[in-house]
């Protein structure tokens, strides 16, 4: 077996499969949605730098042989390449400019450059040989092996590339580059030169191309061999780059967004108040079994609730129905009355997720799935830029019913539900969601961190009093009533300071955002988004449940158009209100 595929058997994509527990260096106290993807930070970087290495201590000896084997399986025999005898033929060459300085260009091959200077010197000071990079794997070229490996389709699937070659004989040597991408069935889109400023390179040269990622990896093989070329390098990709994590497109694939981070669990943590519990033990089990059997399109499985669990449920319930009026919003107080009116919020029953999911489908298009536990932050987050919560259905221990440091379906239905039936607020925790899709490591460390202090404890002004809109505070009247005092500090919500603010997650928050609305709150979060460094923007269709890269003209046309249509039916629909009767 290759030697990529062997260093990332059974991963997906430097992804860790197995859930995250104190058995794999999880701090049991740390249990909050930010801690979680800074764990996750940690852990995925951990396990990317050892399949990296893993790969290039391989390369060597095995470097792709199996991918380059399926490649030479579409590429006739007579067809091999040989650049080092080829001659150069420069006619009709599509270059655009014999020089033209590109900044961006210019940065990434100067640090490359200052790299591999660097690293030669070392090696030579140290009496070794220098390395010779050509025959080396870079991290977007795993990337790119991982990819083409998964399957023959995806091996078959067009690749757009950038590809910077340095060349050591000038400008004449493009000829073979030029051929070697027309025997490899590619597409060159764009060529540009410029004079090196490497010592003993002649021309530094970026092409553009489209090509299939199998001949793609067979092609970098071929430069690699040829002793014309000081080095070639995969530089990025066109629209999504290699590097941007995988991500759902549909709303059946969130099936595959269902990593628990189990770091605080009643068969874990002697603290938990359920850990000598052995009966509410084997209740989680058999509740976590249900949420995990259950795949997109199917019925919400029915929980029948023990008396314990609704004695549980009815306590905190009538808290908070005495809590509400006087410190929660309005938006909150008014779905809050509505559930009410629909007998879904009575004491006397835990609602079933089926019946809360019809009822917020029919108010803001959300919807909700049952999770085992706690998710995994980015697993979390991206349910919600299709609408979709992700809800645990099983219950607080009755011992401890007024606080609970993980997510249960109390916390979920009386903290998050009633707002979740708020249009705007609905319409913030997608935004939330999207940003999410794609995001790096660090990004969505930040994007919790927001959705910490907003969603789960964020505060709002209304009529010149504060009043909270968090679930975590709403569910929580202990800390509902630290939020309101004036034992804490309150600031007003930026995103871009919020998003880097040290929080509290083992007792109180010392420091709590107040956002003047919803609207202004939202209006707020999208400026920051768009500084966020993902090289592209995607949009839900509600219509087909499918999140859609916004990366080329003809989806953007095609937007605009529907946009225009509406315009027109809402210019309409004006012209029609200030008719006279």
């Amino acid at each position: 077996m290759m030697a990529v595929a062997a260093a990332q058997k059974n991963r997906e994509m430097f992804a860790i499969k197995k859930s995250y527990s104190i058995e794999n260096g999880y701090p049991s106290r740390r249990r909050s949605l930010v801690d979680d993807a800074r764990f996750e930070t940690l852990v995925v970087k951990q396990t990317k730098q050892t399949v990296l290495e893993e790969a290039r201590n391989k390369a060597n000896d095995e470097s792709l042989e199996e991918c380059i084997l399926q490649a030479e399986e579409h590429i006739p025999a007579e067809q091999n390449v040989e650049l080092q005898d080829e001659q150069p033929n420069l006619e009709n060459l599509p270059m655009e400019n014999e020089y033209v300085p590109v900044e961006e260009e210019d940065v990434e091959i100067e640090q490359e450059q200052s790299h591999q200077q660097s690293q030669s010197q070392s090696q030579e000071a140290a009496g070794e040989e220098p390395t010779k990079n050509d025959y080396g794997l870079t991290e977007d070229e795993i990337l790119l092996a991982n990819a083409a490996c998964s399957s023959p389709e995806a091996e078959a699937e067009m690749q757009s590339a950038a590809l910077v070659v340095r060349l050591k004989e000038g400008i004449s040597s493009l000829g073979r580059i030029l051929k070697a991408i027309e025997t490899f069935h590619g597409q060159v889109q764009h060529v540009e030169s410029r004079q090196s400023r490497v010592e003993g390179v002649g021309h530094d040269v970026l092409i553009k191309l489209d090509m299939t990622r199998g001949n793609l990896l067979q092609l970098i093989r071929s430069l690699r061999q040829s002793g014309s070329f000081s080095s070639m390098n995969l530089l990025a990709e066109n629209n999504i780059s290699v590097k941007a994590p995988w991500f759902p497109k549909h709303a059946s694939e969130l099936d595959n967004c269902n990593h628990l981070m189990t770091k605080y669990e009643p068969d874990l943590d002697m603290n938990h108040p359920g850990f000598a519990d052995k009966v509410y033990r084997q209740r989680r089990k058999e509740i976590a079994e249900i949420a995990f059997a259950y795949k997109y399109g199917d019925p919400i499985p029915y929980i029948a609730y023990t008396d314990v669990e609704v004695k549980t449920w009815r306590s905190v319930f009538k808290t908070v129905q005495d809590l509400a009026p006087k410190h929660a919003c309005a938006e909150y107080r008014a779905a809050f009355q509505k559930l009410q009116d629909e007998q879904i919020f009575v004491d006397h029953r835990l609602p079933q997720l089926q019946e809360m999911s019809d009822f917020l489908r029919k108010n803001t298009g959300f919807s909700l799935r049952p999770a085992a536990g706690l998710l995994t932050a980015r697993d979390f987050l991206a349910s919600l830029a299709f609408r979709i919560f992700q809800s645990t259905q099983y219950v607080r221990h009755v011992n401890s019913p007024y606080h609970t440091p993980e997510p249960d379906s109390i916390h979920e239905l009386l903290g998050h539900m009633p707002l979740l039936a708020d249009p705007s607020f609905a319409q913030f925790s997608q935004e939330i969601g999207l940003a999410s899709l794609g995001a790096s490591d660090e990004e969505i460390e930040k994007l919790s961190t927001v959705y910490w202090f907003t969603v789960e404890f964020g505060l709002c002004k209304e009529h010149g009093q504060i009043k909270a809109y968090g679930a975590g505070l709403l569910s929580s009247y202990g800390e509902l009533l630290h939020a309101i005092s004036d034992k804490c500090e309150h600031r007003a919500f930026e995103p871009a300071s919020t998003a880097v603010q040290p929080y509290q997650d083992q007792e109180y928050q010392p420091i709590y955002y107040v956002a003047e609305s919803f609207e202004d709150a939202k209006d707020k979060f999208r400026r920051w988004v768009s500084t966020m460094s993902r090289p592209f923007e995607v949009r839900f269709n509600p219509h087909t449940e499918r999140v859609e890269v916004l990366d080329s003209v003809d989806k953007l046309e095609t937007l605009v158009h529907q946009m225009n249509t509406e315009i027109l039916h809402l210019t309409n629909a004006i012209h029609k209100l200030k008719r006279p009767f």
